[in-house]
């Protein structure tokens, strides 16, 4: 039995050396969002440890004292039902079960992504869209944009719209809360608040091809006037995202440096959802009828005239995007 613990116990420091490394930016969290699914985490942990640890330790225990070796253990092969373990083993599972059904459906509620956040303060609106292997972030309020880098202000809730230029990506920033996913042709929601300063890990956290593992952002949540100075940056850029910009943006690249675009091409964001709606909508928008489920969900009732070009193989780029009111 000595033996045995001493052989748990060195396994256990074991652990802990290579579990030193990892960074648990889950349960460091710097947001309202973040801090609510750290709770979570922890309580639905607790809960199944009332199941999983007696369960463990019943059976390395169980191995030890019934070992063929140890002529004291009583040998009962006729054994086959208790009904007090019978009623331990299914009661305690299932007022977890129903405990954690309870939690369930009650966070699943609160932590709505698409519920906007309680604040006095006015929301910052992001427009995010995933591409091959990097992060556009739209500022429609302040017409810049960056690539792979991400700023706001602290105790100002963030509402980002999310689309994806290509293949299916899921949009996360650890410390803020809240996974995501980005897909072409629609647009989801996710609302943060960051109650800290600094500048936090972002990443795409679903497989996307071959750039995949380098698809990371900085999110760097900052005072009013950092923020200010960061929007006059990116203005101060002389790059434009028009039509021909973003077609070389959306060329497949990886590792891609932060980059700024003092000028944006209105409604950008909603053009790259309409590119992907598929032939019937395409000719509807060419038409300025785009059907409401198409747009963009908080725009405006105004349509978009596009002239798609595709490259040699496929790959769809973005196209001249003017504004159009839609017919009624």
């Amino acid at each position: 039995m000595q033996a045995l613990f001493s052989r748990l116990r060195y396994a256990g420091v074991g652990a802990a050396v290579l579990l030193s490394g990892c960074n648990m930016e889950v349960l460091s969290p710097k947001g309202d969002v973040g801090a609510h699914e750290k709770s979570l985490i922890l309580i639905a942990l607790g809960l199944m440890a009332v199941v999983a640890i007696p369960v463990i330790a019943m059976t390395l225990w169980f191995a030890w004292r019934y070992r063929s070796s140890n002529k004291k253990a009583t040998y009962a092969p006729n054994w086959s039902h208790s009904t007090k373990i019978e009623v331990v083993v299914w009661t305690i599972p299932a007022i977890i079960i129903v405990i954690l059904a309870v939690i369930t459906w009650t966070s699943s509620h609160a932590l709505d992504p698409y519920k906007p956040l309680e604040s006095e303060a006015k929301p910052v609106t992001v427009q995010v869209v995933s591409m091959d292997w990097k992060w556009l972030f739209v500022y429609p309020e302040y017409g810049v944009a960056s690539v792979n880098e991400l700023a706001f202000p602290t105790d100002r809730p963030v509402n980002f719209q999310i689309t994806s230029d290509s293949v299916m990506n899921a949009f996360f920033i650890p410390q803020l809360g809240s996974q995501i996913y980005a897909m072409a042709g629609m647009e989801t929601k996710l609302h943060l608040i960051a109650r800290e300063p600094g500048t936090y890990a972002g990443l795409s956290s679903n497989f996307s091809g071959e750039g995949f593992s380098d698809m990371h952002f900085k999110a760097i949540a900052t005072s009013e006037d950092g923020f200010n100075e960061w929007i006059a940056k990116a203005k101060a850029s002389q790059a434009s995202l028009d039509d021909a910009g973003y077609k070389a943006l959306a060329q497949p690249s990886e590792k891609v440096p932060v980059a700024y675009y003092g000028n944006v091409a209105p409604n950008l964001f909603v053009g790259v959802i309409n590119k992907h709606m598929g032939e019937m909508s395409h000719d509807a928008a060419m038409h300025g009828e785009m059907p409401k489920e198409g747009m963009h969900h908080d725009a405006p009732q105004e349509s978009m005239q596009m002239d798609m070009h595709h490259h040699e193989g496929g790959d769809a780029v973005s196209s001249n995007i003017t504004p159009a009111k839609a017919e009624k």
